[in-house]
């Protein structure tokens, strides 16, 4: 046990640990103009973030009229992020000392994603994160992607951890939710700056409001030592 206490650490991937929105948003837009919807704008991205890949190709039909089928556009969509991925994400530096501060202190930790798990792995291997992020779990495997809270009480599982000592870092309303329906606590670190008073937000035990410009490994550490202090 760290003198943390019990803690144990579940990272989302997508805007918390690593910069990978422009990555989605780019395989995502190329993806719709192939079938008949060429003006995908980042802000209609905005909407998708915290969202599965799963989850936002079933949007994607509904919304677009899309005939292809959910199979056909997951594929491609991942195809292309996934070669997008190993190309040009990198670690939010403030995120990987984060990491790193937990990895001295000897707290288990998880990634817990709606990326596909392939995704998740090449990421973490191009960033040098594995290293410290050996468990893994990705909504593909669970039977409901956030704001359900399954891919969270997976990588607890996985963890050997009990959900009540779990701390969840999330950037997205969705991944909050997730996180307190699994009776976990959060740091909130919103990707986008706009949605910070989304309702989900206000469940958070630290919101931090400014996103990742506001985010440091130092304060995040100090506040879980007085968090464990008080329990």
């Amino acid at each position: 046990m760290s003198d943390l206490g019990a803690l144990a650490v579940i990272f989302d991937l997508d805007g918390t640990l690593v910069d990978s929105e422009p990555n989605y948003f780019e395989a995502s837009r190329r993806t719709l103009a192939e079938h008949g919807v060429p003006d995908f704008t980042w802000s209609d991205h905005e909407g998708y973030v915290g969202i599965g890949t799963r989850e936002s190709v079933a949007i994607w039909r509904r919304r677009y009229g899309l005939r292809a089928s959910a199979e056909d556009l997951l594929d491609a969509l991942n195809r292309r992020y996934l070669a997008l991925a190993r190309a040009r994400t990198r670690a939010y530096p403030q995120m990987r000392a984060f990491v790193e501060l937990l990895a001295a202190a000897g707290v288990p930790m998880a990634v817990a994603s709606g990326s596909p798990a392939e995704a998740i792995t090449a990421i973490l291997a191009g960033t040098e994160l594995a290293p410290f992020l050996r468990t893994v779990v990705s909504a593909d495997e669970v039977p409901r992607g956030k704001p359900a809270p399954d891919v969270f009480l997976e990588a607890a599982r996985r963890l050997g951890a009990d959900p009540a000592d779990c701390l969840v870092v999330e950037d997205a309303a969705p991944g909050a939710a997730a996180a307190h329906a699994a009776g976990m606590r959060c740091v909130a670190v919103p990707y986008v700056a706009a949605q910070a008073d989304a309702p989900a937000f206000a469940t958070a035990d630290l919101l931090v409001r400014g996103g990742q410009e506001e985010f440091t490994a130092r304060s995040a550490y100090a506040w879980l030592r007085d968090t464990a202090a008080r329990r």
